[in-house]
């Protein structure tokens, strides 16, 4: 899943917030974190990289990771019964995987690198960890990824979106 770094990847927390403070699509992340909160939220996190291509989720897996998008655009492909397909694209700023974190069902799509990709990710142990030691910034958090997660299935071509 995780591609080795390149020396030129760097990765700072400041580039998520930033990522996520300028982001204008529909479905993103929205927290109203200071730097300090981000600071604390980053040792809870990981950060790594995909290339374009990398799988990131596979359908049907059964993994409760969150993903934060720091950089680039994951594409979201959900392949029902029948054998068609959905598309969704999910970019900087917004996140992946709330539907396995907040139900733990299995993945219901498969998510891929479109391009480079710089991104964070948050493992329900490290959540409740965090939730257990700064529930303020859980609680914030948890209410913003609640909203994206409303936001997408409010609005039915991303609802594909929802892994």
């Amino acid at each position: 899943m995780n591609a080795p770094l390149p020396t030129s990847v760097r990765f700072d927390i400041q580039g998520l917030a930033s990522a996520i403070a300028h982001s204008h699509a529909s479905d993103a992340l929205r927290c109203q974190f200071n730097s300090q909160q981000w600071e604390v939220l980053a040792t809870y996190m990981q950060p790594f990289a995909l290339q374009q291509g990398q799988s990131l989720i596979e359908q049907g897996s059964a993994d409760q990771t969150l993903y934060f998008i720091e950089s680039g655009t994951l594409s979201v492909h959900y392949e029902d019964d029948k054998g068609r397909v959905r598309l969704a694209m999910v970019a900087a700023g917004s996140m992946v995987g709330e539907g396995a974190f907040f139900s733990r069902l299995p993945r219901s799509a498969t998510v891929q690198a479109s391009n480079a990709c710089k991104l964070w990710c948050l493992t329900a142990l490290r959540f409740k960890e965090l939730s257990n030691r700064h529930s303020p910034i859980a609680l914030e958090l948890a209410l913003a990824m609640g909203g994206v997660l409303a936001k997408r299935l409010y609005n039915r071509p991303k609802r594909v979106a929802v892994t």
